[in-house]
């Protein structure tokens, strides 16, 4: 009797794994409807990196294929210069607020003329504008990344002189833009906030929730279509960009 249950909870195990498996198989393969129109999955913004100012680079941080968060240092150019002459204006910006100070006390004791205040004050604002002119240039020699992404591409190395020429391309990938193009048939049936299915070529394979995020209102007289964009929230980067896709509308 004892035996017999073992092997009959062995069984049952058996199929569930069985089933287990089937169902997540079945996930894999998902079909798309035969209303799914061709699509595209692509980055939700492509920047291509460069120095505002011309420049050696001092050190790039990160390559091909690394994260990146907004506002992440990711290229020091030398900057030498620029550190010298925002002590030079901090040096000029205390000799004036101390100069003003000293003007005011003999302005009070009948010492000296309103005239050589003002000029005083004039001084040392002049000098608090150079200091923050000298950090603004410094602050150009350091480059952030203005997204949430991921390096793409590196296509400058340490020690090399740039000028106005890309030194990174980084993609923004969650959440990514879905690209389709529908004929216009389907005009007025395709709404922003419209819910939607996204369905990846193989090996991803799959399904995924979508949403309308623009509909063109300029149609393309010549082919007879016009564009949709919809966005596909990949928080795991899970889903590469540049993979064909179908797309199906969920129409309430």
């Amino acid at each position: 009797m004892k035996k017999s249950l073992t092997a009959f909870l062995t069984l049952v195990l058996a199929l569930a794994c069985e089933v287990g498996i089937a169902d997540d198989n079945s996930k894999a393969e998902v079909v798309p409807p035969d209303s799914a129109h061709e699509c595209l999955i692509e980055p939700a913004a492509e920047v291509a990196l460069s120095s505002p100012v011309s420049g050696i680079i001092s050190s790039i941080k990160v390559d091909r294929g690394n994260r990146v968060k907004r506002g992440q240092t990711l290229v020091r150019l030398q900057a030498t210069a620029e550190l010298a002459a925002i002590e030079l204006a901090k040096a000029k910006l205390e000799f004036g607020e101390r100069k003003v100070v000293r003007t005011q006390e003999l302005f009070r004791e009948n010492f000296t003329s309103e005239y050589s205040v003002d000029e005083a004050v004039t001084e040392a604002k002049l000098a608090e504008v150079e200091l923050e002119q000298a950090q603004t240039i410094l602050s150009q020699k350091t480059l952030r990344s203005p997204i949430n992404g991921l390096v793409v591409e590196r296509l400058a190395q340490a020690g090399e002189f740039v000028s106005d020429h890309e030194i990174l391309k980084l993609a923004q990938l969650n959440p990514l833009h879905v690209e389709v193009v529908l004929p216009v048939e389907l005009v007025g049936t395709v709404k922003r906030g419209m819910k939607a299915k996204v369905f990846p070529q193989k090996p991803i394979g799959g399904d995924y929730d979508a949403e309308v995020l623009t509909v063109d209102h300029v149609l393309d007289a010549a082919s007879g279509t016009f564009g949709v964009r919809l966005a596909l929230p990949n928080p795991k980067n899970k889903l590469p960009a540049g993979l064909r896709c179908l797309v199906d509308f969920i129409r309430s």
